[in-house]
This record gives structure tokens, C-alpha cells and sequence, in this order.
């Protein structure tokens, strides 16, 4: 078994902005020459957060209504009263969809359903430079 680790800087704008990753995970996984395996992408920090979707307008919408349903903005939070940052919706978002995502490599690509992309969401209430790490763990045909 191989192990390869490359780190992604991407800016965010916080509120539960949506980026599609998928690319940027693929051409990890080109570099890495591995063909079969695992592929992690996690994200450190409490308020952001990687899951995969279908990456278009209507279901990026929908995703962040539901967000805001379950743990609004607006909200009270006893986060926000100890710290005072105002984001306490944002550690909880995070903490629902999680920071990690795991998707087998078969014959160097990525197992992904045909309309399912991975995402980072930054639940934070600002814009941000986040880090990604996509962490591979394989072998060569």
C-alpha cells in the first residue's frame, strides 16, 4: 500500500457556500498514479464541512434552506453568548454533515455516482481560506 497527501487552498465566502471539489479530487488522484484504493477528503475546522450532492442551482438551493430550517442564522446559541462570534449555527451545521468523506478508487477514478459531485460547504459567518486535504491510500495496477 501507497500513500499520497495533497492539500487545497480555497477561499469561501461563509454562509453555506457551496463549492464543487470534484476536480480538484480528481486531479489529486491523477497525480497520486494510485488506481485502486481510498480516497479521504477531509477538512479541518469546526464550521465547514464536506459531503457530496448533485451540484446544481435547484438542489444547492434547497441544501442551504434546509440548512437554515435546522439551524438558522438568526438562531439563539449559547456558543455565541460565551464566545461572542456569532456563529454558532456554524459549528452546528458542520457537525450535522461532518468534515469527512470517504470514496473507493477503482481503476484510477473515483466511484461517484453519475450526478454526484463532492462539496465543501463553509457554514462560517464569514469569507474564509480553507484547507482541504485529499488523502489517498492505494495501490498501482
Amino acid at each position: 500500500m501507497t500513500t499520497y497527501t495533497k492539500t487545497l487552498h480555497l477561499p469561501t465566502r461563509g454562509h453555506t457556500h457551496i463549492l464543487d471539489i470534484t476536480p480538484q479530487v480528481e486531479a489529486a488522484v491523477a497525480e497520486s498514479g494510485l488506481t485502486h484504493g481510498l480516497v479521504t477528503v477531509f477538512v479541518p475546522g469546526s464550521t465547514a464541512a464536506i459531503t457530496t450532492m448533485e451540484y446544481e442551482s435547484g438542489c444547492v438551493a434547497d441544501f442551504q434552506r434546509l440548512m437554515e430550517t435546522l439551524a438558522p442564522e438568526d438562531g439563539s446559541y449559547t456558543h455565541n453568548r460565551r464566545w461572542g462570534d456569532g456563529n454558532g449555527y456554524a459549528h452546528l451545521r458542520a457537525a450535522l454533515v461532518g468534515p469527512d468523506l470517504t470514496v473507493p478508487l477503482v481503476q484510477g477514478r473515483l466511484a461517484l455516482g453519475t450526478w454526484q459531485q463532492i462539496v465543501l460547504v463553509d457554514f462560517d459567518n464569514r469569507p474564509r481560506q480553507r484547507r482541504v486535504l485529499v488523502h489517498i491510500l492505494g495501490e498501482r495496477a
